[in-house]
């Protein structure tokens, strides 16, 4: 378990970040009328951050990782 979590450090706090400020999108921002797929929920709108935090922070860290090497 504590190899996985160093080998994926950048994923889980990417997620993490990605979920709060998801979540805190909705919560200010939103879509009022029920017609946006991914802001109209909390849930949505949080899911949708946790994955795009994943992947961002996934390829910010991987790429630096690869060039230090």
């Amino acid at each position: 378990m504590k190899k996985w979590f160093n080998k994926n450090k950048a994923v889980v706090a990417g997620v993490a970040v990605g979920s709060l400020l998801g979540f805190l999108y909705w919560q200010f921002i939103g879509c009022s009328s029920g017609s946006c797929m991914i802001t109209s929920k909390p849930l949505n709108s949080t899911l949708y951050g946790a994955m795009m935090g994943g992947f961002l922070f996934s390829a910010i860290f991987e790429k630096t990782k690869t060039t230090k090497s």
